[in-house]
């Protein structure tokens, strides 16, 4: 499992292309047959992926825990943006088509992912936060998550948020999860922007056509950075960070929280003009 030591935003503001991607952009979460993950020092959020194709992967317990087993002391999100899969939770199978989530709670001991079809596989993408209580598993599919409709298409952010993992939804100790897709012709996500300092947020790119990219600003909102973003990929976004996208094209991303505040809409909005 790979390690992100958190930075500030003065290291930020003197840091160029590659030290950004470096230090914020998480690439290669998605490889078949495999579980990727990535722990990272802000409110330590472990972002991962993975993909069975030709077999069941087992959920593993890296080192780096110093833990009995994965969620002994953590809870865990799980959204797939493949085809048909299955997650099986202590003995449980819960099926997940696309864009349908999982829950798993803290004590949760064997978790293992697999694809219905090898050649149309699964892609789950896994988020995981401290967790201090037990909460149950609980499956979401899309049609059950409340549609929020939001932005216009005279602002090119016509958008709908889905939430799966809040206050009034799957309940989490920390973890608050969901997802947005734009629609056709509408490109840019997260507006008005805003900075949350109570939880770290990381955001994965997904539906994004081959050769199209979004352009994903990040940084404090009067000196803000950008990194160029391709298909599933994540990027992190520290407390202190902005996070708002423009794509070439429209395209879908899971969003996803952890910290000291669970409510949804606690945030400290940017006005537009006073981004830099």
């Amino acid at each position: 499992m790979e390690q992100r030591f958190a930075v500030s935003p003065v290291e930020t503001r003197n840091m160029g292309t590659q030290e950004l991607r470096n230090h914020f952009l998480l690439q290669g979460l998605m490889k078949k047959n495999e579980i990727t993950m990535v722990y990272t020092h802000y409110d330590r959020m472990i972002v991962g992926g993975v993909v069975p194709t030709s077999k069941k992967i087992s959920l593993p317990n890296d080192p780096e825990l110093r833990a009995s087993f994965f969620l002994e002391r953590r809870e865990m999100g799980i959204i797939n943006i493949g085809g048909d899969g299955v997650i099986t939770a202590d003995g449980k199978d819960y099926p997940l088509k696309k864009l349908s989530c999982l829950y798993l709670g803290k004590g949760t001991k064997n978790v293992f992912f697999r694809s219905v079809k090898s050649a149309k596989p699964a892609h789950f993408y896994l988020l995981s936060v401290p967790a201090h209580h037990s909460y149950p598993c609980q499956l979401m599919t899309k049609e059950k998550a409340v549609p929020v409709s939001m932005g216009a298409d005279e602002t090119s952010n016509k958008r709908t948020i889905y939430k799966y993992i809040h206050q009034q939804g799957i309940t989490s100790c920390q973890l608050v999860m969901g997802l947005t897709i734009l629609q056709p012709g509408s490109v840019w996500n997260s507006f008005p922007p805003h900075t949350h300092s109570r939880r770290t947020e990381a955001y994965f790119y997904f539906d994004l056509q081959e050769n199209h990219r979004v352009f994903h600003f990040l940084g404090e909102p009067h000196e803000t950075r950008h990194v160029v973003m391709s298909n599933m990929e994540a990027v992190l976004s520290p407390p202190w960070c902005t996070h708002y996208g423009c794509g070439t094209a429209n395209y879908g991303f899971i969003w996803g929280m952890g910290g000291e505040n669970l409510t949804y809409d606690d945030m400290d909005p940017t006005p537009l003009a006073s981004i830099q």
